[in-house]
């Protein structure tokens, strides 16, 4: 071996010996970052937040809150956020619905939703919006209505000095007006936020609960008819199931009792339309007197739980906040998605989690639901607009009340069926086969209700007949109003 193949061969020696050094340098920080990375998501996942602000059941803005939870209150400052969905959401003016869908000024005649019906914004919005309606400016409206329009924990508390029950019962007595203006002893307005993180969070543990006492009642009215006494929700139910019955405490179906406006859900029979109707029927109540027909009519708010309920997600345990607050990745911690929306402007997270198909068939799936049932809310507004027009036909002929009696009950069913889903917000996706149900029932309803209010209009000498289930001979096409545009793309 020559001297020049010794040196060589050394320097490659020395080249390996150095290479191996710095790759072994390179390797040993690599696992020094990933264990510093490691140690660090642990540090965060065994402390999600810190306590930097003092929150109490008195602690009402957001912002407050926001210094303990960054993360949670920037997703929920979205909720300004302007975004449609085929059905849904809202521009940054409301759409008024009253002028896409025309039959509602019909159905709805004589009560306040015929002055001003548009489109859900955002919960940033829902003071602000109840603030401006028409139906809060021409009609004289409850305090009962900021049990849901508002964070109101702290005024139930204030006023009913540490007894939120009592301080329920007393701001519901007020009128909008007055419990609007509640200030506290400092001058402090009591009601002035949207939803807050104290309505559904313990300000101590962060737990969620329930913070609404008309809530809190229903559920108990529901447990009771299925066997299940003294039951309290913050105390009995589950982490999951509060995930649905924080949404719960607004998103439902519910009405004033007389004489003082006492905010109830009617669940004392189930949670189904006609279990729900039977209860009203029990009780006698009716919301108002149409203006055409002088049916006693029930206005069917935003019943998304009830309907929820009797659908496939609900019967595989997935909750409210499952899509439409999916959890998000932010570091080593799980955040709750407060950017409260329909799942459909985010089927990443809301649905593929659980469906493992494409985003595009996801929302095919969905706007099948929904196109099929919007056209047949179109079939019983056609329906229910040419009944109110044979009702109304009948007062013209003389027809008595006793003779329309049959006619009415049968327009007050038909109408509580279309509204239930007309108002219900997931246009049938909740629960698809419950939603053509009702809808099917309200189509009958109707045409019964025309079949009786010609016969009383034809016979005002005689007695009325009730019409069986599933009669609709006589009612021509003539006798029915116009086919509306539906379904409206």
């Amino acid at each position: 071996m020559t001297e020049t193949t010794k040196r060589t061969q050394g320097t490659r020696g020395a080249m390996f010996y150095v290479s191996a050094m710095a790759a072994g340098a390179v390797v040993t920080v690599g696992v020094l970052a990933l264990l510093v990375n490691i140690f660090t998501r642990k540090q965060e996942a065994r402390a999600p937040f810190q306590r930097l602000m003092e929150v109490t059941e008195m602690t009402v803005d957001t912002a407050v809150w926001g210094v303990n939870w960054p993360h949670q209150y920037d997703s929920y400052l979205r909720t300004v956020d302007h975004e449609r969905t085929r059905y849904g959401g809202s521009d940054a003016i409301p759409e008024q619905k009253l002028d896409s869908y025309p039959w509602l000024r019909k159905m709805w005649a004589g009560f306040a939703f015929a002055l001003d019906y548009r489109e859900a914004r955002g919960h940033a919005y829902m003071l602000w919006d109840q603030d401006h309606t028409e139906r809060v400016a021409q009609r004289p409206q409850p305090g009962s209505c900021l049990h849901c329009h508002s964070s109101v924990v702290n005024a139930y508390n204030y006023v009913g000095r540490g007894d939120a029950q009592e301080g329920f019962r007393q701001v519901n007595a007020m009128s909008w007006n007055d419990a609007r203006n509640l200030k506290d002893a400092h001058g402090v307005k009591l009601i002035d936020h949207p939803i807050s993180c104290v309505d559904c969070h313990d300000p101590q543990t962060m737990r969620l609960r329930i913070t609404r006492p008309a809530f809190a009642q229903g559920i108990r009215d529901w447990k009771a008819q299925q066997g299940i006494e003294d039951y309290d929700v913050n105390r009995d139910a589950t982490r999951h199931e509060m995930r649905s019955y924080i949404c719960a405490q607004c998103h439902v179906e519910y009405y004033f009792a007389p004489p003082d406006k006492q905010l109830v859900y009617p669940w004392h029979r189930g949670l189904k339309v006609d279990e729900i109707e039977a209860y009203y029927d029990d009780i006698g109540f009716s919301d108002w007197k149409h203006e055409i027909t002088g049916a006693p009519m029930l206005k069917a708010q935003h019943p998304e739980f009830e309907l929820w309920s009797q659908g496939v997600h609900a019967r595989a345990g997935v909750a409210c906040a499952d899509c439409h607050m999916p959890y998000r990745r932010v570091g080593a911690m799980k955040v709750s998605d407060h950017h409260v929306r329909s799942p459909l402007l985010d089927v990443a997270a809301s649905c593929q989690t659980c469906h493992r198909v494409s985003e595009t068939e996801l929302l095919e799936r969905a706007h099948l639901i929904q196109d099929r049932t919007e056209a047949l809310i179109g079939r019983a507004a056609d329906a229910l607009s040419s009944m109110i027009d044979h009702l109304a036909d009948a007062l013209r002929a003389g027809a008595t009340d006793e003779q329309l009696a049959a006619a009415r009950k049968l327009h007050r069913q038909a109408q509580w069926r279309l509204d239930f889903v007309f108002s219900e917000n997931s246009r049938g996706f909740h629960a698809p086969q419950e939603s053509a149900r009702i809808l099917a029932e309200s189509i009958d309803f109707s045409h019964r209700a025309a079949m009786a209010a010609l016969l009383a209009g034809l016979q005002p000498e005689g007695d009325p007949r009730d019409v069986p289930a599933g009669t609709v001979q006589g009612v021509t096409p003539q006798d029915r109003a116009p086919p509306g545009n539906y379904p409206r793309q």
